[in-house]
């Protein structure tokens, strides 16, 4: 189960190098944002070179915008290549643009960046336009930039829109948007708290420093492990939905979210 990705720019081979032993749960090599216009062609031949082999850690490559002039010679340069675990594709509006990837990609899993409020209006319908497509998340600097948001509780409705479309489409609860300030640790402890609280699970890195405080933010504690192990015992006892003795009601949604705390606990005694 990944909780923590970790994006480096697509022009700098030491940094990804260096990404991969950072402890990170997959590595994101970033062709977009992270790279000039001048290092585009340098970023996707070194990033192309990486991903001829395979590496312990997934590696996944956030191509340029779909409507961007390097987005094409993106998709063609990484097609097939047998360390590519992923694609993630930013600035997605609509379903369309996904199924286009889809049938470009030969079938490599997929991520929508939902950017834009078009694109989170239409979260359900992107996350429902491909087979190959097996995560949404959102980009909430472009996001914010689109509403006019600047307080942090002014995105709580997409966020919460882009679980609940995930979920309804069948796909893994997203990650959150990455936390710029790589020095303020504690703010990025308490913005994850709040994160998982919305439904989020695990969260994208622009620093290593970044990754411990992500993993303990999803990693549940000991009492939630312990009320985990109860659900879980009562209900291999009594399958269907039962009462517990303090009260509380179980039915199969609860003992399900009981079995995935217990996996994510599991991780933090490797």
């Amino acid at each position: 189960m990944i909780l923590t990705w970790l994006y480096v720019p697509g022009d700098r081979p030491d940094v990804v190098t260096k990404a991969l032993r950072s402890g990170a749960d997959a590595v994101i090599v970033d062709l977009e944002d992270a790279v000039s216009a001048s290092r585009k062609e340098y970023a996707r031949a070194a990033t192309a070179e990486l991903l001829t082999a395979g590496h312990e850690v997934p590696v996944h490559v956030r191509v340029n915008a779909l409507e961007s002039p390097w987005a094409g010679a993106d998709l063609t340069a990484l097609r097939g290549l047998p360390g590519l675990a992923g694609l993630r594709l930013p600035k997605v509006s609509a379903p369309e643009q996904v199924a286009t990837v889809a049938r470009r990609t030969g079938g490599v899993a997929l991520y929508a960046l939902l950017e834009s409020a078009l694109g989170v209006e239409r979260a359900y319908e992107i996350g429902r336009a491909h087979p190959a497509l097996r995560g949404l998340s959102l980009g909430e600097a472009d996001l914010r930039a689109d509403l006019g948001v600047s307080a942090e509780t002014g995105l709580d409705w997409p966020r919460s829109r882009v679980v609940l479309a995930a979920r309804a489409a069948g796909l893994a609860p997203p990650p959150q948007s990455v936390f710029p300030d790589i020095r303020d640790l504690q703010a990025l402890a308490v913005s994850c708290a709040r994160g998982r609280a919305l439904g989020f699970l695990g969260r994208a890195a622009i620093h290593p420093r970044q990754l411990p405080v992500i993993e303990r933010a999803y990693l549940p504690g000991p009492e939630e492990v312990t009320a985990a192990e109860e659900i879980v015992s009562a209900a291999r006892a009594t399958p269907g939905a039962l009462a517990l003795p303090d009260g509380r009601f179980v039915d199969p949604a609860v003992v399900a979210a009981a079995h995935r705390t217990l996996t994510l606990s599991r991780r933090a005694d490797r």
